[in-house]
């Protein structure tokens, strides 16, 4: 049952990467970001009142609060990036990074051990980025998004891990709150922006709520002992917006860029196995 979970969890976030770049694509990147966390909040509000917790402390909802300022980062450049770059690029680019960043936050801060494949993940990761980018040409600016983006993911993560179990999808709420907040000034300072129409409006929270599903999905699988398959299975999620780019958007890469995408799927391999 958990690796079914981990699995869902992998096939939401490909499918909300997806949609959301071609979303961002045709209305403005920072209105389907706010858009998509408030269609996440409802989710994830609705997700924790329908399993309730054991308890929840005032610190399980700051780690989730926390945690929620990394997905608000994470989201504005990931749907920046995917506005105007491939998706074939810039997903990769924030999945890898975003889990070697986990991996080396939890060895620095919180102790933790890797073992000898995390570590030769982390040393897979350099020259996979480096070749996904250009290697050695001017970075483009949906690789660098993707940079910046997975600065997002790994404080998403590192923060959620220490929010205790018994708090249940509380702490996920709370991120999302967190989110709406700390987005909410991008979008007053800008009241100029065209307002989509209602049904785009509908396709963005749709969006953020089905990678509130990922994350609650994700925590289900966790917390069902199977951690190892549930990260394995839940770093998957890049291979069907990378498979999409190519096959429906026509996208493009070089070889040295498809040796780098094989680099990139094998750092995300070795560094939530070890």
């Amino acid at each position: 049952m958990g690796a079914l979970l981990a699995l869902a969890s992998a096939l939401c976030y490909g499918i909300v990467d997806f949609a959301g770049g071609l979303l961002s694509r045709r209305v403005p990147h920072t209105t389907v970001t706010f858009l998509g966390q408030v269609g996440g909040l409802l989710l994830a509000v609705a997700a924790a009142l329908a399993l309730p917790a054991d308890a929840v402390a005032a610190s399980d909802l700051m780690w989730g609060a926390l945690s929620g300022v990394g997905s608000a980062t994470a989201m504005r450049h990931l749907n920046r990036g995917l506005s105007h770059g491939a998706m074939s690029v810039v997903v990769p680019v924030s999945a890898v990074t975003g889990v070697a960043l986990s991996v080396l936050c939890g060895v620095l801060v919180l102790g933790d051990r890797p073992g000898a494949l995390a570590w030769a993940g982390i040393a897979v990761t350099g020259p996979a980025l480096w070749w996904v980018s250009g290697g050695g040409a001017r970075m483009g600016d949906g690789a660098r998004d993707g940079l910046l983006a997975s600065a997002g993911v790994a404080v998403q993560y590192v923060a959620l891990g220490q929010a205790d179990p018994v708090s249940g999808l509380w702490p996920v709420a709370a991120g999302r709150v967190a989110a709406v907040l700390v987005l909410l000034p991008g979008v007053l300072r800008r009241p100029r922006l065209p307002r989509p129409p209602a049904r785009q409006s509908l396709q963005a929270l749709a969006v953020g709520a089905g990678a509130a599903l990922g994350l609650v999905l994700y925590l289900l699988a966790a917390q069902r002992h199977l951690l190892a398959v549930a990260v394995v299975l839940a770093s998957l999620y890049p291979a069907l917006p990378v498979v999409l780019g190519l096959a429906v958007l026509d996208e493009h890469v070089s070889r040295r860029q498809a040796a780098g995408l094989l680099g990139a799927a094998l750092a995300t391999v070795l560094l939530t196995v070890g």
